[in-house]
């Protein structure tokens, strides 16, 4: 099924004319959950790697041997899945109980190589913004599902750029870290559906003047909608039979009532796992993100979220899935939280092969 995010509820552009300049795409991943092929652009499917290439490690030395089996928290994440709106079986409870953490890896030492995590399969063909070396046209992201790497302990992200043509013989065993430090950094198995949007620059990014010009047009809607609140006079519980009907039609009318359209939430940035677009800085100042070589400014390639759509940015969840709003696996359907929920994978414009840089929201 395609996904769909419905028409921004105002055109910035309209509004502002100055937004144009300050456009870029962006294309929403869209992930759902589903077992994806080594050919099909996924999250934690199998991976296009060559039979004969060596599968990438982490070679820092850290606690390897403690944490979460990836086997358990698929399990469990599955269980509460299939549990959804009713009450859990005794043997599921018995199962949920038992999913801990612990020492599962004994013989594993803190310097041995350990398997990276397979996170993510991109084809261009699938994602219009992606973006890499010259003649490639896949990306495979892969991670290690320890935070402790560098001065901001967090996982280590390693990118591997392909020319899919020239892969042969497919690994078909593909290896995997026997735990992982938190369940959180262990994504569910998803198929993509991806889609291209438009995004406008992070508020604080923009010219004084935008700014202002924002900070005015939001303010007189909410002075619309005061007025419109001043001339109603539904408050009154005329025409009820009940107090009780009276309280049902206002809380219908509650549940009706208009969106409150802001820029940040609705005409800026769009939520969720996806390639392209521009950088929220909405828990903290923005801040330059340059080459370590060249000091070229690194827009995101890719975004992790743990929101598809959160309370602040309903107006993007897909028309495909209005009728879920509260359905994990359309709210959060990878499982993953990294820093307060949503980091970003940086790459020089100029040459993607220069290393990489991560930020966090």
């Amino acid at each position: 099924m395609t996904r769909t995010t419905p028409p921004r509820p105002v055109d910035a552009e309209a509004v502002l004319p100055g937004l144009s300049a300050h456009r870029r795409t962006a294309t929403r991943l869209h992930p759902r959950h589903g077992v994806a092929k080594a050919e099909e652009s996924s999250l934690a499917g199998p991976l296009l790697w060559p039979a004969d290439e060596p599968w990438p490690v982490c070679t820092a030395v850290h606690p390897k041997d403690t944490g979460h089996r990836l086997d358990d928290v698929r399990l469990k994440r599955r269980i509460l899945a299939e549990a959804r709106g009713r009450d859990f079986s005794d043997e599921e409870r018995r199962i949920l109980d038992a999913v801990d953490p612990g020492r599962y890896a004994p013989d594993l030492r803190d310097e041995d190589p350990l398997p990276l995590l397979a996170v993510a399969q991109l084809y261009a063909r699938d994602v219009p913004d992606l973006v890499g070396p010259e003649g490639h046209d896949l990306l495979q992201v892969l991670w290690c599902p320890f935070e402790v790497h560098r001065p901001d302990r967090t996982i280590d992200v390693v990118l591997k750029w392909r020319r899919s043509q020239e892969v042969g013989d497919v690994l078909t065993n593909q290896p995997e870290p026997p735990v992982a430090g938190r369940e959180a950094c262990v994504p569910t198995r998803c198929v993509l559906h991806p889609e291209q949007v438009i995004e406008h620059e992070y508020q604080g990014l923009l010219s004084e003047d935008l700014q202002d010009a924002l900070a005015d047009w939001e303010e007189g809607l909410l002075d619309e909608e005061e007025d419109d609140e001043d001339t109603d006079d539904s408050s009154e519980p005329q025409g009820y039979a009940t107090y009780e009907e009276y309280e049902a039609a206002m809380a219908r009318a509650r549940a009706e009532e208009a969106y409150e359209v802001t820029y940040r939430g609705d005409l800026s940035i769009a939520p969720g796992w996806k390639v392209g677009g521009f950088a929220s800085w909405h828990l903290t100042d923005p801040a330059p993100v340059d080459c370590t070589v060249c000091a070229t400014p690194m827009p995101p390639l890719l975004t992790v979220d743990k929101w598809e759509c959160d309370g602040g940015s309903r107006s993007w969840l897909p028309l495909e899935d209005r009728g879920s709003t509260d359905a994990p696996d359309v709210i959060d359907p990878v499982g993953i939280h990294l820093g307060r929920g949503l980091m970003r994978v940086h790459t020089c414009p100029a040459d993607p092969e220069h290393p990489h840089r991560l930020s966090f929201q």
